[in-house]
């Protein structure tokens, strides 16, 4: 990445910094030139409102989900066309083995963007023109949708749906819930463990596998 994405990139990621430690108020142009070592002025030369910086930092967010999970073979932005290939019990134990992965990951190294995630979606609440921060969620569930369909869930819209929603407060209960303090430590073995144990119990009870 060079150029004007690269650039953005930089200033996107000090802006998730920014999000995480102090949530929206925290969150100014000149803060994120400090942040991003640039010199004053270049955030507003490049994302010249408020707006433009937070869809920014969405955008950011999205991206660097979205290579987490197809680093675990669970997005796959082109799927072959035509039905997909019936899932067996074996494939969902290594799907929930994956989720977990990146749960975790998402927990530790990612924490930093999951806040910032958090804080762009009640910004949005409140702000109706930035509802498209929610877009980026869709992918997620359609994936979701055709994953347990192949799974041989009854109802798999609705249940994809749903999926991602368990999934979202899974991850949002061990980060700022009271999961955040009986969990197994974010990181460890055992908070591994214990979240593919949870994605495969939810994966069961949609699918029956």
């Amino acid at each position: 990445m060079t150029g004007r994405p690269a650039r953005v990139a930089l200033l996107a990621d000090a802006a998730i910094d920014l999000l995480a430690e102090g949530g929206m108020r925290a969150l100014t142009h000149r803060a994120v030139d400090t942040r991003a070592g640039v010199p004053l002025g270049t955030t507003s030369a490049y994302l010249r409102t408020r707006q433009a910086l937070i869809e920014a930092v969405v955008r950011r967010l999205a991206d660097l989900d979205r290579a987490d999970m197809a680093d675990r073979a669970l997005l796959t932005d082109q799927p072959p066309p035509g039905p997909p290939p019936r899932l067996a019990p074996a494939d969902l134990d290594r799907l929930a083995a994956g989720s977990a992965e990146v749960l975790d990951r998402w927990l530790t190294t990612g924490r930093h963007r999951t806040l910032a995630r958090y804080a762009c979606l009640l910004e949005a609440v409140h702000r109706p023109e930035l509802r498209r921060i929610l877009e980026h969620g869709t992918v997620l569930r359609e994936q979701a949708r055709a994953l347990l369909a192949a799974a041989g869930a009854p109802d798999p819209r609705r249940q994809g749906d749903q999926f991602v929603a368990c999934i979202d407060g899974l991850l949002f209960d061990r980060l700022v819930g009271a999961g955040a303090l009986s969990a197994p430590v974010p990181g460890s073995p055992e908070s591994r463990e214990d979240l593919r144990s949870a994605v495969r119990t939810l994966l069961r009870a949609f699918t029956g596998a």
